[in-house]
């Protein structure tokens, strides 16, 4: 990463885990050991736990978010939460298009647009993810399918916009199986995200733009992911369960 040009960002994303007791005590535990990072820290945790990460968070450089928001203001969708919602109790970030809202949810590139666009009408920032399936990229096609699922994604993003989106790189097939994109293929990537911001906004925009990479970064090997140029941060997974262990990988994001 080039902390001249863009601020480090790790999330966590707790997906279903924890109850809101266990929030409060994982976000005390982790606060102490953060509290002199050099980067933004983010804990996106289930929306019945939000409440709780915010007061267990207060004065703390911890940020809270969500992991998905609807893209109406408000209507007939059961078991949904609007971006409306989300704002209103104080939440600043909230993941869109997650691979396990695409595979098992039938989140699709039109929708996570539709997202992006209602997160960002109400003052969200966005972690905005896309990433390839194993056989894609034994096809050789891993560049179509990121180039493909961002520009649809970012349609009607104006330039302003693009200031509320960090993007997300995660390798579907490094989600939470332990394999993990060398440090060289994540920024391969990382890199062509870059290049595609600078063909659709502008050079500038592609060098202040944050693009994550996610799928089992952990307290072992961050500080490799980390060290490569368009690596600017991290949406890790089981590691952010683990004070100590997301705590590690704050600490590489801070060098």
């Amino acid at each position: 990463m080039d902390k001249n040009l863009r601020k480090a960002v790790i999330a966590g994303n707790w997906k279903m885990n924890k109850t809101p007791a266990e929030t409060t005590a994982l976000i005390n535990e982790l606060k102490p050991l953060v509290e002199n990072a050099d980067c933004d820290i983010i804990v996106c945790v289930p929306y019945i736990n939000l409440n709780a990460a915010i007061d267990a968070a207060k004065g703390s450089l911890i940020k809270v978010g969500a992991q998905n928001c609807h893209w109406e203001k408000s209507g007939a969708f059961t078991g949904e939460v609007s971006a409306l919602m989300l704002s209103d109790i104080g939440i600043e970030y909230v993941i869109i298009g997650h691979s396990e809202r695409r595979t098992y949810f039938g989140d699709t590139d039109l929708t996570v647009n539709k997202r992006t666009k209602a997160a960002i009408e109400k003052g969200l920032t966005v972690i905005l993810c896309v990433g390839e399936y194993l056989e894609q990229r034994e096809q050789g096609i891993t560049f179509e399918v990121v180039r493909s699922q961002l520009k649809i994604a970012l349609m009607g993003i104006s330039e302003a916009d693009l200031d509320k989106v960090i993007i997300a790189y995660e390798p579907v097939w490094a989600i939470g199986t332990g394999k993990t994109a060398t440090a060289a293929e994540a920024n391969e990537v990382n890199c062509a995200i870059r290049s595609l911001i600078a063909e659709m906004y502008s050079k500038e925009n592609a060098d202040k733009i944050v693009i994550q990479y996610g799928g089992s970064m952990n307290a072992k090997n961050a500080d490799e992911l980390l060290s490569e140029y368009d690596v600017d941060g991290g949406l890790i997974g089981g590691a952010s369960l683990i004070a100590a262990d997301f705590a590690a990988i704050i600490k590489a994001a801070s060098k």
